[in-house]
């Protein structure tokens, strides 16, 4: 696996600009792919392409998953707590 999307850099650079689309159109959505794209990163400065088996599918595979606990760790930590507050009676009153 000696392609382009082996390089740390691009997935350090994929990380970085996920995080600041996510800043400017905050939908919560693109944090979990960036902190996947960081994993990734992380993966092949450490391990080099050998980490993932060798393979595209399986750094993929490992991409979506570390993609999804990211989302869901985001999701569960920064989370709005409660309910919509509703106003019984009137402020004029």
């Amino acid at each position: 696996m000696d392609g382009f999307l082996s390089e740390w850099w691009v997935w350090a650079v994929a990380a970085l600009v996920l995080g600041i689309l996510e800043m400017l159109a905050p939908a919560f959505i693109l944090l979990g792919f960036a902190g996947g794209a960081g994993v990734i990163a992380i993966g092949l400065l450490i391990g080099g392409p050998a980490l993932f088996g060798g393979s595209m599918f399986w750094m993929m595979v490992v991409f979506a998953t570390a993609s999804l606990i990211c989302w869901l760790a985001l999701r569960r930590a920064f989370a709005h707590k409660g309910q919509v507050k509703v106003w019984d009676t009137d402020i004029n009153d």
